[in-house]
């Protein structure tokens, strides 16, 4: 019987061991698994502010992105604007250099026409002024000759009857005389001179003119338009 109760004992000693030990590891494995969660959570609130900082950092390179590619396009929009000037500048300076070229060439024939026809033109000249009583002035403006006559009225031959031609472009213009001139005579004498360029053949004209006014007893200057 004592045997019994000492087994007994030990048994029951042994289950309360058992027991304890098991209570203890169940403890520890539930502060472990605590101890786990709280690691767990810790790191994922790590991660959660990881991924916060780098959603924050993705946007603001988004953003960064999005302005250097406005930028980029200014840029080529700026770039292509100045290449289309440059390229309109160069055509307007290349059209410039063609057109400049173009007239001092024009200029130059015309100096060799004129220095040749000189040649003509002055023992010519020098004969209408001898033969039609007929000196030749300035006008007191830039393209503008005065042409003097006298010997045109039979009353009074140092009496001067004159006009003034303006040259300033390429048709001749008598701008004003004295004495007036029939208007339908002065055109043709005048369109006859921008055709034919033949000086003598209007200077002779438009003393006919004059001596035509005198004799019909006009003496008024008149500025013509």
């Amino acid at each position: 019987m004592v045997r019994f109760t000492d087994r007994f004992d030990a048994f029951i000693a042994a289950g309360r061991a058992r027991v304890l030990e098991e209570r203890n590891q169940f403890r520890l494995n539930v502060a472990e698994l605590h101890e786990d969660q709280r690691m767990k959570k810790k790191d994922i609130e790590i991660l959660a502010h990881k991924s916060a900082t780098h959603a924050s950092v993705l946007k603001k390179e988004e953003a960064e992105t999005a302005d250097l590619h406005g930028s980029i396009a200014l840029l080529t929009a700026q770039r292509d604007e100045r290449l289309a000037a440059r390229e309109g500048l160069k055509k307007a300076i290349k059209e410039t250099q063609k057109l400049i070229s173009q007239r001092l060439e024009a200029q130059r024939s015309y100096a060799v026409a004129q220095q040749s026809q000189s040649q003509y033109n002055a023992p010519e000249l020098e004969f209408w002024e001898s033969n039609l009583c007929l000196r030749i002035e300035g006008a007191g403006q830039v393209d503008r000759l005065k042409f003097v006559y006298t010997h045109v009225n039979e009353r009074d031959w140092e009496r001067e009857a004159w006009f003034e031609v303006d040259m300033g472009s390429r048709d001749y213009r008598v701008v004003t005389c004295r004495p007036k001139l029939e208007v339908e005579g002065l055109d043709r004498v005048v369109e006859r001179l921008n055709e034919n360029r033949d000086l003598g053949m209007f200077l002779k004209g438009m003393r006919e003119l004059f001596v035509e006014a005198v004799k019909q007893g006009g003496w008024r200057g008149v500025t013509l338009s």
